[in-house]
């Protein structure tokens, strides 16, 4: 019997984790060059992605050990997304972050964000580094850690 492919695996783990959290939702898994993304579709995901993207990235964690267990197997980049959350996140992030260095440039003084994910924090340090203007820093300790920004002088 041949071995699943990764993305049958990937399709088949988050099948059994939106059946059993009782969604009514198909997965879509795409693969390209940067890796694969799991998607699910449907309607009232709510309890999938959780509070602030906190079970989406557990499930997203949870993707990637299990894809990976074996360490003799390629390793790829494995996104979980639950019909578009992930860009209205990235799009939420980036319209906080852009008030913050508005302010902290108009205001001459940090600005501190709500506490975020690692893979939030990098983010958005680099929006904010593209953008320009201010300077970003990472404080306090997980799963309080947030993002600091200072204008640049």
């Amino acid at each position: 019997m041949p071995e699943r492919s990764q993305e049958e695996r990937l399709q088949e783990l988050l099948g059994h984790i939106a059946e059993g959290l009782g969604l009514e939702a198909t997965v879509e898994v795409t693969s390209d060059d940067d890796g694969l993304v799991g998607t699910l579709h449907g309607e009232d995901l709510g309890i999938f992605i959780g509070r602030h993207g906190q079970t989406i990235d557990a499930v997203q964690h949870l993707a990637q050990r299990v894809l990976f267990a074996d360490p003799t197997v390629e390793r790829r980049r494995v996104v979980v997304d639950a019909e578009g959350y992930r860009a209205r996140r990235r799009d939420a992030l980036e319209k906080q972050a852009d008030v913050a260095a508005d302010d902290a440039i108009q205001y001459g003084r940090p600005v501190a964000l709500d506490a975020m994910t690692a893979s939030e924090r990098k983010h958005v340090h680099e929006y904010l580094r593209e953008r320009g203007g201010v300077d970003t820093h990472s404080e306090g300790d997980e799963p309080e850690r947030h993002l600091v920004v200072t204008p640049l002088p």
